[in-house]
């Protein structure tokens, strides 16, 4: 099953600081190697650049030729897709945020829109307000999946 990341995912594949970075680098790579295609969209690709570049955000922000170049490494993969706005972007945007997105709002619709636009209903997000949209899959891959609370009954 295709997949996208967003933004997040990447700032802790290249923040060392941060406590899930090891996992991080280890699930862009492999969503990186395939065999599923790993859709990445330019707003989470430059939102990345945005924060890894900003000193006021990380500890030791990269210089824009070391986030320009993580970047690349990962465009190059045979299994990555860089799909834009296609015909019909704005229209379904509008639908997607419902005329309502604001503020940082308006990233997450657009790149759920993308989503929509090429079939990709997974993404891997710490963002919690992408579960606002129901018909994409938002996997957190650093928290357990939920338990069930269900236990069987004893046969009668």
């Amino acid at each position: 099953m295709s997949a996208t990341v967003d933004a997040n995912i990447l700032v802790y594949a290249s923040n060392e600081a941060e406590p899930v970075h090891r996992q991080a680098i280890e699930l862009v790579q492999q969503l990186g190697t395939g065999p599923d295609l790993l859709y990445l969209f330019w707003p989470a690709l430059l939102g990345y650049v945005r924060i890894v570049t900003h000193p006021a955000i990380l500890p030791k922000p990269l210089s824009p030729r070391e986030a320009a170049s993580n970047a690349g490494a990962l465009i190059s993969r045979p299994h990555v897709r860089i799909p834009g706005e296609a015909e019909g972007f704005w229209e379904l945007y509008r639908l997607t945020s419902r005329d309502q997105a604001r503020g940082n709002d308006v990233p997450d619709a657009h790149l759920v829109t993308l989503m929509r636009q090429h079939g990709v209903r997974r993404i891997y997000s710490r963002d919690s307000g992408l579960r606002r949209y129901a018909d994409i899959e938002v996997v957190d891959p650093f928290t357990p999946p939920p338990r069930s609370g269900r236990r069987g009954r004893a046969p009668s």
